[in-house]
C-alpha cells in the first residue's frame, strides 16, 4: 500500500477465479481467490493505480450529480433534504446537554457549547436522523387519519423504521411499516406509500383491483411511483449515509 494516494482492503473469496478491484463511495476493495499471494495483489493494485484513480473520480462525480448527495460532514451550510426540498443546515451554540434539531424556515442544529467542534458532525448525524423519524411518525399518522376511514383501511399498528430495500410493507396481522427516509422525499411520495400499504389491508397483491383502490385515494399515484423509480435509489444511498 506504500506510496499510493489511497488505501484499500483485500477480501478472499473462493467464488472468484481471478483478481478484481471494486471501487465504491465507501471503499476500494481487492477481491481475489484464496491461492493468490498477497504480494501479487499489492502489485496488481500498483499496476491498476491509474484506473483506480479514474474510478474514484467517476464515483465522486456521480455522487455530486445525485439528487441526494451524501455530505462528507454534517455542519454549517450543508444541504439536507427534507420534504422534497434541500435546506442549508444552520448550527447554533446552546446550553443544552445534547444536540437538538429544530425547523424554522430551515433546519437548525442546536449544539452544546461544550462540545468540541470536531465532534459536531458525528453528534449532528444521529440527532438529525432521529428527528426525521419523529417527523415521519407525525406525518404518517396524519395521512392515515385522512385516508383510512374512506374504505375502513385501519391498520393494527404503524411502525416507522429503517428499511434497506423497501419503502413500506404490510404484515399479515395488518401492521404497517413505513421507511422514514420518505420524509426527505416530496410529501406526495410519502402519501403514496402510506396509501399503498393501507390498500394492502384489503388487497394483498398488486392486482387490478389493488391499483384501482389506490387510484380511488390518489388518482395521480403513478407520478409518485415514477418519482420513486427515478430518485429512490439515490434516496436509499443517502439514508445509508445519514444512518451511519
Amino acid at each position: 500500500m506504500a506510496n499510493l494516494p489511497f488505501s484499500y482492503t483485500i477480501r478472499r473469496s473462493a467464488r472468484v477465479s481471478r483478481m478484481r478491484i471494486v471501487v465504491t463511495q465507501d471503499k476500494i476493495e481487492v477481491v481475489a481467490p484464496p491461492n493468490i499471494a498477497e504480494k501479487r495483489l499489492h502489485q496488481f493494485v500498483s499496476e491498476k493505480q491509474q484506473w483506480i484513480m479514474q474510478a474514484i473520480e467517476k464515483v465522486a462525480s456521480k455522487n455530486q450529480q445525485a439528487a441526494f448527495p451524501v455530505p462528507a460532514v454534517y455542519g454549517e451550510g450543508v444541504g439536507i433534504p427534507y420534504q422534497g426540498r434541500h435546506y442549508s443546515l444552520v448550527v447554533v451554540n446552546s446550553k443544552l446537554k445534547r444536540v437538538k434539531i429544530g425547523f424554522a424556515e430551515t433546519l437548525i442544529a442546536h449544539i452544546p457549547e461544550t462540545l468540541a467542534h470536531d465532534a459536531h458532525s458525528e453528534a449532528i448525524r444521529p440527532a438529525l436522523s432521529q428527528w426525521m423519524k419523529q417527523q415521519t411518525q407525525l406525518r404518517v399518522e396524519q395521512l392515515i387519519h385522512r385516508h383510512a376511514p374512506k374504505k375502513q383501511l385501519i391498520p393494527r399498528s404503524v411502525i416507522i423504521k429503517t428499511q434497506k430495500s423497501r419503502w413500506g410493507s404490510c404484515g399479515i396481522n395488518n401492521d404497517i411499516n413505513i421507511n422514514w427516509l420518505l420524509i426527505m422525499a416530496p410529501p406526495e411520495v410519502l402519501e403514496y406509500v402510506v396509501v399503498h400499504e393501507l390498500c394492502h389491508l384489503k388487497e394483498r397483491n398488486h392486482s387490478a383491483r389493488f391499483w384501482a383502490l389506490v387510484a380511488e385515494h390518489l388518482p395521480d399515484y403513478q407520478q409518485q411511483r415514477h418519482w420513486l423509480k427515478q430518485q429512490g435509489g439515490d434516496l436509499m444511498r443517502y439514508g445509508q449515509g445519514i444512518a451511519g
